[in-house]
C-alpha cells in the first residue's frame, strides 16, 4: 500500500513541474553544483524579489514532466544537480538575474531553458539576458514616441521666436 501512495505522490510532483513548464513564459535551468549556501540564499532571495520560483528538482522527475509537457528537446541539458527558475510573468528577469549571478559567481552555470513555449540554449538564455528591462523596453518606446512631437515642438517655438524678432 506505501507504494502505491509514493507512485501517486510522485506522479502529482511531476504534473506540477509539467504545469509550471507549461504555464511559466520563462524557464531557466542552471547548474549550482560549487555555491555555498550563502550564496544560493542570495540568489534565492533576489529571484523570490522579481516573483520568480527557484528549486532544486530532481532530473528524473524533470524528464518526466517534459514528457508531459512536449518539452522533451530539454531532456539534453537535465543531467547534474539540477534548479530550474520558473516565471509568469516576465520573461526577462530570471534570465537576468541568473546570468548577472553567474557573472559573480563561476559556479553557476546556465544550461538551457524554455522561452514562451519553445526550448533555447544557454547562449540564447544569456542574449535573452542582454535586453534591457520591461520598464527599460517602455521607457525606450516611449522616448521614440515623444521625439517627432518634441521636434515639432522646438520648430514651432523656433518660427514664434523668429517672428517675434522680425516685428
Amino acid at each position: 500500500m506505501a507504494n502505491a501512495k509514493v507512485i501517486q505522490a510522485k506522479q502529482e510532483a511531476v504534473e506540477v513541474v509539467a504545469a509550471k513548464l507549461r504555464e511559466s513564459v520563462t524557464t531557466v535551468v542552471a547548474d549550482y553544483r560549487g555555491l555555498n549556501v550563502a550564496q544560493v540564499t542570495e540568489l534565492r532571495k533576489q529571484l523570490r524579489e522579481a516573483g520568480i520560483e527557484f528549486q532544486v528538482l530532481k532530473n528524473t522527475l524533470v524528464r518526466r514532466a517534459t514528457e508531459s509537457a512536449d518539452l522533451t528537446e530539454l531532456n539534453e541539458v537535465l543531467s547534474g544537480p539540477t534548479a530550474i527558475a520558473f516565471s509568469k510573468d516576465d520573461a526577462v528577469a530570471p534570465a537576468k538575474i541568473l546570468n548577472d549571478f553567474a557573472k559573480t559567481n563561476d559556479a553557476l552555470e546556465l544550461k538551457g531553458g524554455v522561452v514562451e513555449g519553445r526550448v533555447v540554449s544557454a547562449e540564447e538564455i544569456k542574449a535573452l539576458a542582454a535586453l534591457p528591462s520591461r520598464e527599460g523596453l517602455l521607457s525606450m518606446l516611449l522616448s521614440v514616441l515623444q521625439a517627432p512631437v518634441r521636434n515639432f515642438a522646438l520648430a514651432v517655438k523656433a518660427v514664434s521666436e523668429k517672428e517675434e524678432q522680425s516685428a
